[in-house]
């Protein structure tokens, strides 16, 4: 592989990075936020507790995924691929 093609591969974050990521930018807006604990019945305090619990970033991620304009938000957000973020979800569950 050439330097200059190594110099342009953007690295891809670990899982657990892209989650929190995902969760940041998922959280940072009220409404979207709002949804999100009503729908996985989590509140803040429970969130905060679990935030390294791979099952419940992959919660995260796969309220992202059901929903796809909030999983093309947050990607373009996050400066990943849908993609990514699917398979980042795939990764905590394995």
């Amino acid at each position: 592989m050439r330097i200059d093609a190594m110099e342009s591969k953007k690295a891809v974050p670990d899982a657990q990075t892209l989650a929190l990521l995902a969760l940041a930018w998922l959280m940072a807006d009220g409404p979207r936020a709002e949804r999100f604990l009503a729908l996985t019945g989590l509140s803040p305090a429970m969130l905060r507790t679990a935030i390294g619990n791979p099952a419940v970033l992959a919660a995260v991620l796969d309220h992202l995924a059901s929903h796809e304009p909030d999983l093309l938000a947050c990607a373009d957000a996050i400066a990943c691929t849908p993609a990514a973020l699917v398979d980042a979800r795939a990764r905590l569950t394995a």
